[in-house]
């Protein structure tokens, strides 16, 4: 990879007396020609240092260098700072500060991937797809997804104003949102009718499969019996980690191909496969998506639908199928670099593709869950009758 130097903005140009600039074009181009990509970009941040109009140290120039430069592989890519790698951690964990929500860049706007759950973005009203284009009434042009994170953040209470672009409004809408310290629960369930039951997956957090267990024996022990069909709502759940993606979709799986990652390096071919036991005993189950399902989610919908052990009810997924590693630089800082991507059992590329659910849906809430319940019923009853 070829680092590209950083551009000179306003460098002021003096021709020094007894050198033609075009003696000086030719020596610089000789230079730069034996230059190393390293001396290149040591050269252009000691220019800027001694150059630019205000005085900016080395240290802050690197680090926009690094962000530049992991912002140019892909919108996942990442320079991480003492701060971001702190929030990283945090996120992983189930509690940060802020508004909830889970953001990226698409198609270089700043977009909401989903809302989290029961968090202040959830209460008021952001949806999967809306675009930021102003906070606290100045736009968001130009900053980097890091620094827009850093600034939904701040003291709980606090209040934040975001302007949002939205599909199909005419005009901006404008939320006022008050940060609070988030926590997420990441699984919740109930009872839909007797016998047939309900989880909410919020985010794949490092506690989400015991998480899920807990929850299912719950609701057995609510219902006396064993569920005889399950409804899994992964809709707008932005993802986490990869392992508990695993976790989850091994709850349901006897044995099998969960998910395979495919590299540029050895170590980013990985396959992790069922270890034997279905929580469920093969009673069917309809798995929940929509646009705001990525990552994590996709990796549960497409193992499951892939072995046919579900029936996936909604709107395509988001398609986000590529692995991050977090490297460390130092004892502070890091990159978050893509190092591979995820593929179902089948050998299906979520990258940019997403899950195409077996039952379009987009609609009412109560309709959705009548008709998943209807549909399990239907399947629970072909497979009891089967058994006899």
């Amino acid at each position: 990879m070829v680092l590209r130097p950083l551009t000179l903005i306003g460098i002021i140009v003096s021709i020094v007396t007894g050198i033609s600039l075009g003696v000086l074009a030719h020596l610089m181009t000789r230079e730069q020609s034996h230059a190393s990509p390293a001396g290149t970009l040591g050269s252009a941040l000691r220019q800027v240092s001694e150059n630019y109009v205000e005085e900016v140290s080395e240290q802050e120039l690197l680090d926009h260098a690094l962000q530049g430069m992991m912002h140019r592989l892909d919108d996942h890519s990442d320079f991480l700072d003492v701060r971001d790698f702190n929030s990283l951690k945090e996120n992983t964990n189930g509690q940060f500060g802020g508004i909830g929500i889970e953001l990226g860049l698409v198609d270089d706007y700043f977009t909401v991937i989903a809302p989290i759950d029961g968090t202040p973005a959830d209460s008021a009203g952001l949806e999967a797809g809306d675009r930021i284009i102003g906070l606290d009434e100045a736009p968001v042009k130009g900053l980097l997804l890091t620094e827009l994170i850093d600034q939904l953040r701040g003291k709980p209470g606090s209040t934040v104003r975001l302007r949002i672009q939205r599909e199909n409004a005419d005009e901006p809408l404008d939320f006022d949102i008050t940060r609070a310290v988030i926590q997420v629960a990441s699984v919740r369930g109930r009872l839909l009718e007797p016998g047939f039951g309900y989880v909410r997956i919020s985010q794949f957090q490092t506690s989400t499969g015991n998480d899920l267990l807990d929850v299912l024996e719950d609701l057995e022990a609510e219902e006396n019996a064993p569920l005889q069909g399950l409804v899994v709502d992964l809709r707008n759940n932005p993802g986490g980690t990869l392992q508990a993606s695993v976790d989850v979709a091994d709850h349901f799986l006897e044995e099998g191909l969960i998910v395979y990652t495919e590299g540029r390096l050895r170590s980013s071919f990985s396959k992790y496969r069922a270890t034997k036991g279905d929580l469920l005993g093969g009673m069917p189950i309809i798995v929940l998506i929509n646009n705001g399902s990525a990552s994590a989610s996709e990796i549960v919908a497409g193992a499951l639908q892939d072995h046919g052990r579900a029936k996936l009810m909604g709107s395509k997924s988001y398609g986000k199928g590529s692995v991050q590693s977090v490297l460390p630089l130092n004892d502070q800082q890091a990159i978050k670099i893509t190092t591979a991507y995820y593929f179902t059992p089948k050998g299906r590329s979520i990258h940019e593709k997403g899950i195409e659910p077996d039952f379009s849906f987009e609609g009412d809430e109560e309709v959705l869950l009548d008709e998943a319940v209807q549909l399990l019923k239907r399947e629970s009853a072909e497979i009891l009758q089967a058994r006899l």
